[in-house]
């Protein structure tokens, strides 16, 4: 695997099944460090390829002590690199090195006091009596002398250790999760001074390199196709490449007329009108509802979609001269999924992806900038580049657009009633302050319809659906607490202006066991 252009500070976090592996890498990332996912039998021999400055070990569901339980290889503590070990880390880290793990008297989840009883090194600055989150249902019960205990809680003794020899360190809780207030701290001391990193991850830097390794690559009689979505990946990657090539960039928006309402207006005054950049927005909606007409199951909306979408793009794209690269705005969570990393393969991958999941037949070479980075990473990069707020705060939109959000048949006159219905829902959210503090917001169109009462008559009309969760990863994410009256204003909003609409519903599902989108 190769590293990002100039990075000269790394550290692999092996995953042994862990919910929270890749916000344990984002938590590296933001103290200035780069951090890659590996599988958990990854060969020192690769790790020494990316001359790491220290290891982490994640948690994972398994039992140490079970047969076929994930395990790095032993040779991996001979790198003499510094480890840190969390939660089933530390418990696989110990029992490799000497020590018992076993089944815990009692499960040991959620918020916990910590006693430190060592507060050097790894736990340096951090109170002697502080708060964190547990999960676990073994513990690490009897060390051997190579291992110093360094805290407890009042269920698990050994809650903290490090090796007397060895640079090997272990917390039994979550110092990633937001629960352990005083998790930083850790992180902190564990790179800077324990790893002796020096915070070189910047992202200007990485967009510099970026940058510079386009204009190596892309020759001066060849052009790049940029896929544009409207989201913010694909913009900083437009935003990106422009930067680099300049006018040998071409940008392709496909309108499917499932967008959000004035998606079009702003993509072309964003792009081409501050840009200046050359786009090219395809007007296809007949041909996407035509080919969606009496569709309900949502698996083949987005495959229609999909399919639909590479037809639309390809004429387009045939009609740039010499056009040698596609850019896309994959992700590092994407490139994990897909098993193109250290981290292995994944068993789901998204069914339409980026810009539709392009085939390889059209023949261009992938350019993919944004592949070393999380999403908030590329909201740094955005801003940096000068892309507006507007648009680099967007919250998330689905590939398929309006079509799973338009449940059941999907129609013009669906589509614009909840465009409407979305558009005064977004207005409320922005004129109450209300958007940057939740991670997404918007209507749903249910396939149902209530009786309502309005103007002394009687009514049979649509339901509208608002669905807000706060989330920091999208993996996990709980319905947001809207003031009452915000959400009053909201309802009667949609419901008076909105036509055809007399009932309108807030989502309070948390993910999980809901999905954020509702198809």
């Amino acid at each position: 695997m190769a590293l990002p252009t100039g990075q000269s500070e790394t550290v692999v976090i092996l995953d042994f099944g862990s919910q929270y592996a890749q916000l344990i890498a984002r938590r590296v990332r933001e103290n200035g460090v780069y951090s890659v996912l590996a599988r958990p039998d990854v060969s020192a021999e690769e790790i020494r390829g990316l001359n790491p400055r220290g290891l982490i070990f994640t948690g994972g569901p398994a039992s140490v002590y079970e047969a076929g339980a994930p395990r790095c290889r032993m040779d991996v503590f001979d790198l003499g690199v510094p480890i840190l070990g969390i939660c089933y880390g530390m418990q696989v880290s110990c029992q490799l090195l000497g020590a018992d793990v076993k089944s815990a008297p009692s499960r040991e989840y959620g918020r916990t006091s910590l006693t430190i009883t060592r507060p050097e090194g790894l736990l340096k600055n951090v109170p002697a009596e502080t708060t964190v989150w547990m999960s676990h249902g073994d513990q690490v019960r009897n060390l051997n002398d190579d291992f110093i205990p360094l805290a407890a809680t009042p269920t698990c003794p050994i809650a903290a250790v490090r090796h007397r020899d060895r640079p090997v360190f272990g917390v039994q809780f979550h110092p990633e999760v937001t629960h352990t207030p005083h998790g930083n701290e850790i992180f902190v001391n564990f790179l800077y001074d324990i790893c002796g990193c020096r915070g070189l991850w910047k992202m200007g830097s990485f967009v510099e390199s970026v940058v510079a390794e386009v204009r190596a690559r892309v020759k001066a009689d060849e052009r790049v196709i940029c896929g544009l979505s409207g989201g913010v990946d694909s913009s900083v990657v437009a935003a990106m490449l422009h930067k680099a090539i300049g006018e040998r960039l071409a940008c392709i928006f496909v309108d499917n007329g499932l967008l959000r309402m004035n998606e079009v207006e702003l993509v072309k005054s964003t792009f081409h009108g501050h840009f200046g950049m050359n786009l090219t927005v395809a007007d296809a909606a007949d041909q996407f509802l035509d080919r969606l007409r009496g569709v309900t199951d949502p698996q083949e909306k987005r495959r229609i979609i999909g399919h639909t979408f590479i037809d639309v793009f390809k004429a387009h794209a045939k009609k740039i001269p010499n056009a040698h690269f596609l850019a896309q705005g994959t992700l590092y969570p994407d490139v994990i999924e897909s098993g193109k990393s250290l981290a292995g393969q994944a068993a789901n991958i998204k069914l339409h992806h980026n810009v539709g999941g392009l085939p390889a037949e059209l023949g261009f070479e992938l350019i993919e900038p944004l592949r070393d980075l999380f999403k908030d990473e590329v909201r740094q990069a955005g801003e940096l580049l000068g892309l507006p707020e507007t648009l680099v705060w967007r919250h998330p939109f689905p590939g398929p657009g309006l079509a799973v959000r338009c449940l059941g048949e999907v129609t013009r006159d669906r589509l614009e009633l909840l465009r409407k219905a979305d558009n005064i829902l977004l207005e409320e959210i922005y004129a109450n302050n209300l958007y940057r503090k939740t991670a997404q917001t918007f209507a749903v169109l249910l396939p149902v319809k209530s009786v309502g009462v309005m103007g002394d008559g009687r009514t049979y009309d649509n339901v509208v659906a608002v669905r807000s969760v706060d989330t920091s990863d999208f993996m996990t994410a709980d319905w947001s607490r809207i003031p009452y009256d915000v959400l009053a204003s909201i309802s009667n909003r949609i419901i008076n202006e909105v036509k055809g609409v007399n009932r309108v519903v807030y989502d309070i599902s948390s993910k999980p066991p809901a999905t954020i989108e509702w198809e």
